[in-house]
């Protein structure tokens, strides 16, 4: 399957166009609500390989470090990751990316994962318009979250006008991936393979007194799904 990338800047490809009713509104979130949820429900398990690639400061011709990991998901048992191979900084490796995948674990376990969903038991949802993003007409609504769960993020989300699954996702996240980064602004973009949305690219900016600004930027490839069969 051919995935077109993300825009390099979220403005590119938006054109804006009239906003919804309230009545509408509420069939959006409705709308939003079951796609995740039969994402959820519906996709036992799947295979992927991410890459994932550290950029210091403002230089993205050098990377600080490199990780490819084969990531296995169940949905009884959450996440779990093979390293393929890496390269970089020690410290980068064993304090930044070893600890955004066990957040990953975390957040996928049974017991957390429907804290971490994005539907309006987790968020407050409000939307703002009908945008084309990607060349997909999407519906742009702006989100909060309604707890303080540390999986949840601030910001905007792009959903498909016709069926409602995530196209993207922009924002500040509660809670940073390492120790040794602050507030990080978190960026992911989805395809459809066999009928669900899965992240292709995900970006990752943050900054702290020791690393000073890090770039963290994640490629999705190689989707194998295993979905529920239908009774």
């Amino acid at each position: 399957m051919q995935v077109r990338p993300a825009p390099q800047n979220l403005c590119d490809g938006l054109s804006s166009l009239p906003s919804y009713s309230q009545t509408a509104d509420a069939a959006v979130i409705q709308g939003i609500d079951a796609s995740v949820v039969s994402r959820d429900q519906n996709v036992v398990a799947y295979n992927v390989t991410e890459h994932y690639t550290v950029f210091r400061h403002l230089d993205k011709a050098h990377p600080a470090a490199e990780m490819t990991v084969k990531t296995a998901y169940q949905r009884d048992k959450g996440k779990s990751f093979t390293v393929l191979n890496e390269s970089g900084s020690e410290l980068i490796l064993k304090q930044v990316l070893a600890r955004v995948l066990e957040g990953e674990r975390t957040a996928t376990q049974p017991a957390n994962r429907a804290t971490a969903l994005i539907t309006s038991a987790n968020y407050t949802m409000q939307v703002k318009g009908h945008q084309v993003l990607d060349g997909r007409n999407c519906i742009n609504l702006s989100i909060a979250p309604r707890h303080g769960s540390p999986y949840l993020f601030q910001g905007d989300l792009w959903v498909d006008a016709l069926d409602y699954s995530i196209v993207h996702l922009s924002g500040l996240a509660s809670k940073s991936p390492s120790m040794l980064a602050g507030q990080t602004q978190v960026a992911r973009h989805y395809a459809n393979f066999d009928g669900f949305p899965m992240a292709t690219h995900a970006t990752a900016v943050s900054s702290s007194w020791l690393l000073g600004q890090t770039t963290i930027e994640i490629e999705y490839t190689g989707y194998q799904i295993e979905v529920r069969e239908a009774h």
